[in-house]
């Protein structure tokens, strides 16, 4: 149900005329109208509008008006309009099934008489209605626009201010009457007395040039269709001594013809104005003056008078600055009509959210830069069809963009459709199997010259060869189509559509969590993934490939079905598991925690540490931070308001540092805690320029010292003043250093470190003995083998660890009175559905977790960290 919003009611008594059209007369002997052999000055309008308004009769009527450019049909229109009525404009050919969804009291059907169906009025009309208009791009939809008298009013004298319409202009129509920019010339050339001449006529037809001239055109309106067609008549070779100035609306037109038609009017003495326009703002919202069109092609320009635009954040954006265009203006429509019902609705919206994104140059003005419904998701990531168009598109090449979730088809004028595929591919990183390009000349349009994108789809999808069926086999496909899948695989899972065959892993921002799933499907593709593919480019991926599949069949033979997974993400998954079923009861096996503060350091560096700039590196650790502590911070408090187990200083964090000296439950979230603070301190160090010069300078002794710091916190030499907590710094570090070994003596070196401080550091040899195994494993191994059955559990686990960690505390005890496996099945099943559940609330990707913070992917040391957080616990 739809609930008005308060609004003033007009007082009772005679009907609300619409001001221009009841004072027609007051422009006495001018002359309004021609059409055909009929010319009516506008005296003569009144009459034959007074008369119309007389057969109507009284009451308030919902008149259809099939809106063609004729005299019957305005007049009608304009009767509505004066006698208090309510018009309904529909394009001649949905007459009939407007006409059965609304039921008017009165019809003038295209080419007939008008018929008065009953006496009195059978809808309940409200007041302050005046006009219903087919939103743009209709094709019979029952859903109108509801436009008051104040709105049809306020944007024909804003639109005549502006355009400066004069009484003595000429307005030949090159656009139909149920088109709110056609309906809108009428209005403004009316109100300000000037003359309207009717016609059908294309401006592809020389007839139409003919009647222009011979009437003394001043005035001509176009969509970009329009200017198409203008470019195949020569347009830019007429002699139009009258012509005054030339407008734009009804969709983009490429900057660089907005260029074109700017000088072409600054030779020829005329204006080109460019303008923006909804049905659901009567027509007008904004217009760019002529005199900056060559300078700034791109932009709609500036409010028109009497309204204002403000851009409101969109969640799908990412490009600072960019956001949803909203308007706010006299002209605003009262609301939407589906059924006669919503006609007796005042007003339901105040601002017109307009669906478009856009953003303020600095001079100050709108440009359009996208469509929020004109979107798509292709491989996981948003495709833009306004700017896929915009892009594909150039002199002598249409390109025209659809599709649904997973489909984009693609309509071309002027160019081979394979070449368009490729580039689509190439340019945009969108997997060819879900692209479908066909050539369609001409392209499909609707009665107001816009694309006809349904038509489009069905022509597209009938015109293109089918597509070969691709095995699923490693190796199946040729060759050639390798380099395209994987940077299709790269945009899919990154969230970069802009991936190249030269970019890498960590350059598109990759980290730990999206580390795995990549590597799972990259062995897909490639059969066996090569050691350091997170930092080998695509192309030497791709060229690789074929050797690496003889090394499976020839020497992994006995391991066909294993795969092999990253060291740090096995141990993730198994660190999970063991700290759960440790304190479920299940067994118990101490020390998985430790191992992964030495994870979330090896990742650190890894992912973190690259070779971008300072400010860049800054950004993503800021980000990594954030992707830990904000899902605990949420989780906590939710724990807290609905259980009170917890204190506030559980949920900013602070437990660790303020927190009570013996173990308690205020104690479960210690990792996390522990976690944010090296990572705080880390990225305050590292933004100090010189630090950042260092590091960079000495990869490995810069976490050497770091870690030699770390082992007085471990031996009690330094106190921290943290109990329990900050002294694990030391195993950060060292997870650091390993990542920057490259030698087998610096790993060697590493490890008798690692022998030499952990033992004696808890006191119970079992437990340290697994941490020494699991840091050690990290530092020799880089992958190990796992069956390939229980590879996307491992995955799965690796990327949600941080959530099965945060949310066992409250699974576990429910479910440990039942069974100890029930508790720990239960605990991970609730943590991998809050990670999931957590990745489609931010729009991630699924299997990589919390990536939809940014679109475009940000550092990942949170999510490496994250999960190691979970299984650092205990």
């Amino acid at each position: 149900m739809t609930l008005a919003l308060p609004q003033s009611v007009p007082a009772a008594g005679a009907p609300v005329a619409v001001p221009f059209a009841r004072d027609l007369a007051r422009h006495g002997d001018r002359l309004a109208v021609v059409a055909g052999d009929q010319r009516w000055t506008y005296r003569e309008l009144a009459q034959q509008v007074d008369a119309t308004a007389a057969r109507l009769g009284g009451g308030r009527r919902l008149v259809l008006v099939s809106g063609a450019n004729d005299a019957a049909q305005l007049v009608t229109y304009l009767a509505a309009l004066v006698g208090g009525h309510v018009a309904l404009l529909v394009p001649p050919a949905h007459a009939g099934t407007v006409a059965a969804a609304y039921d008017p009291d009165a019809v003038l059907p295209p080419g007939g008489e008008l018929e008065v169906r009953r006496r009195p009025p059978a809808h309940d009309l409200h007041p302050e209605l005046a006009l219903l208009m087919s939103t743009s791009g209709s094709t019979g939809s029952p859903k109108l626009a509801r436009l008051s008298h104040r709105n049809v009013q306020a944007n024909a004298e804003s639109i005549a201010q502006f355009l400066g319409v004069r009484d003595t202009d000429r307005a030949v129509t090159t656009l139909p009457l149920h088109y709110v920019y056609g309906l809108s010339v009428v209005h403004t050339h009316l109100l300000r007395g000037a003359t309207v001449v009717l016609s059908d006529l294309s401006v592809a037809d020389s007839c139409f040039w003919d009647l222009f001239e011979a009437e003394g055109g001043t005035t001509l309106a176009g969509v970009p269709h329009t200017f198409d067609l203008l470019d195949r008549v020569g347009f830019d070779r007429m002699r139009l001594p009258r012509l005054r100035y030339v407008t734009q609306a009804g969709g983009r037109l490429d900057p660089g013809r907005v260029r074109r038609y700017a000088e072409l009017g600054r030779r020829g003495g005329w204006d080109f104005v460019v303008m923006y326009g909804q049905t659901e703002a009567t027509a007008r919202m904004a217009y760019l003056p002529p005199e900056l069109a060559a300078a700034h092609p791109s932009a709609v320009g500036v409010p028109i008078p009497g309204g204002s635009f403000v851009i409101e954040p969109a969640p799908e954006v990412t490009t600072p600055g960019v956001g949803e265009l909203v308007y706010h203006g006299p002209n605003v429509m009262l609301g939407y009509a589906s059924e006669p019902a919503d006609l007796a609705l005042g007003r339901t919206v105040t601002a017109l959210r307009t669906g478009d994104l856009a953003r303020r140059t600095p001079e100050g003005l709108v440009e359009i830069v996208g469509r929020r419904s004109r979107f798509v998701k292709i491989a996981g990531l948003r495709v833009d069809l306004d700017h896929l168009e915009t892009a594909l598109s150039r002199p002598g090449v249409a390109v025209r963009c659809t599709g649904a979730d997973g489909e984009l088809l693609v309509a071309v004028d002027g160019a081979e459709p394979d070449a368009v595929r490729r580039e689509i591919a190439d340019r945009f990183g969108l997997p060819v199997r879900a692209v479908t390009v066909a050539a369609v000349a001409p392209l499909p349009r609707l009665a107001n010259g816009k694309v006809d994108y349904p038509e489009l789809a069905r022509l597209v999808t009938s015109a293109a060869p089918a597509a070969p069926v691709a095995s699923a086999a490693v190796g199946s496909s040729s060759p050639g189509d390798l380099p395209e899948r994987l940077r299709a695989l790269y945009a899919e899972l990154l969230g970069r559509p802009d991936a190249t065959l030269d970019s890498t892993f960590v350059d598109l921002g990759g980290d730990s969590l999206s580390y795995v799933e990549m590597s799972i499907r990259l062995e897909d593709e490639l059969g066996v993934v090569p050691p350091n593919w997170h930092v080998t480019p695509l192309r030497e991926l791709a060229a690789g490939a074929s050797s690496l599949v003889a090394v499976e069949a020839r020497g992994w033979r006995r391991v066909l079905r294993l795969r092999r997974l990253e060291t740090s993400a096995a141990l993730r998954a198994l660190a999970i598991v063991c700290v759960i079923s440790t304190h479920a009861g299940l067994f118990t096996l101490l020390g998985g925690a430790h191992v992964l503060v030495a994870v979330a350091g090896f990742n650190f560096a890894r992912f973190r540490l690259t070779s971008a700039g300072r400010v860049t590196r800054l950004r993503q650790q800021a980000v990594s931070i954030a992707r830990i502590a904000v899902p605990s911070v949420i989780w906590i408090a939710g724990v807290v308001l609905l259980t009170n187990q917890y204190g506030p200083l559980n949920i900013v964090l602070m437990n660790g540092l303020f927190g009570p000296s013996s173990w308690t439950s205020e104690w479960h979230f210690w990792f996390v805690e522990v976690l944010v603070y090296i990572l705080v301190v880390l990225a305050a160090l590292l933004a100090i320029p010189s630090v950042d010069r260092l590091e960079r300078r000495f990869p490995l002794v810069f976490p050497a010292v770091l870690l030699g710091f770390g082992l007085l916190g471990r031996y009690g030499i330094v106190d921290l003043g943290v109990p329990h907590t900050m002294p694990v710094f030391w195993l950060f570090a060292f997870g650091w250093a390993a990542a920057r070994s490259t030698t087998w003596w610096q790993r060697l070196a590493l490890t008798a470190v690692l022998a030499a401080t952990v033992p004696g550091f808890f006191g119970q040899s079992a437990r340290e003995l697994a941490i020494v195994a699991g840091i050690a494993s990290l530092l020799w191994l880089t992958t190990v083998p796992v069956p390939s059955a229980l590879s996307r559990v491992v995955s799965v686990l690796a990327s949600s660890s941080l959530y099965v960690y945060l949310t066992h505390w409250q699974v576990y005890p429910r479910l440990n009175d039942i069974h100890p496996g029930l508790a720990v099945a239960g605990s991970l099943a609730v943590g991998v559905a809050a990670w999931w559940l957590a990745g489609r609330l931010t729009g991630g990707l699924t299997m990589v977790g919390w990536t939809a913070v940014r679109q475009l992917r940000s550092p990942s040391t949170w999510a490496s960290s994250g999960r190691r957080s979970r299984a650092t616990r205990r």
